[in-house]
């Protein structure tokens, strides 16, 4: 079976609303579903390198290891891969959220994050990020 680990951050803006993204119809793993940003972590790379490398690449923002608290994990298995998700919280960047692959994203109250249909793994992160935010 296929592992895949992978950096995930909740940016939570001065409202205390966090962002999600979507993935595109063209993404053949889940199309159209909301997500945390970030991505794949690398071969020789720490969580923390890939979510800033990720959040560059697709959001065009800086933002640095010291801005982000590391909150928790998840593993859990799809039929066809497992996912290790690593949960970040981030309050502090540099630049203007600018989705470069074409991803919708949406500012979301943290009462309000139920209400999107996230990939299974993503969705178990809500609950704890209720309290943290």
């Amino acid at each position: 079976m296929i592992i895949q680990n992978v950096a995930i951050g909740a940016l939570v803006d001065p409202e205390g609303r966090v962002l999600l993204t979507r993935r595109s119809e063209r993404n053949s793993v889940m199309p159209n579903f909301w997500e945390f940003p970030g991505g794949k972590i690398l071969p020789k790379e720490l969580p923390e390198e890939a979510l800033v490398r990720e959040l560059r690449e697709e959001l065009s923002i800086e933002t640095w290891d010291s801005c982000l608290a590391p909150v928790t994990f998840v593993s859990h298995s799809y039929k066809d891969f497992h996912v290790i998700l690593f949960l970040f919280i981030c309050r502090r960047w540099d630049g203007v959220i600018f989705p470069k692959e074409g991803q919708k994203f949406s500012w979301v109250k943290k009462n309000e994050l139920r209400d999107y249909k996230m990939p299974e793994a993503n969705s178990y992160l809500v609950a704890i990020l209720r309290d943290w935010i």
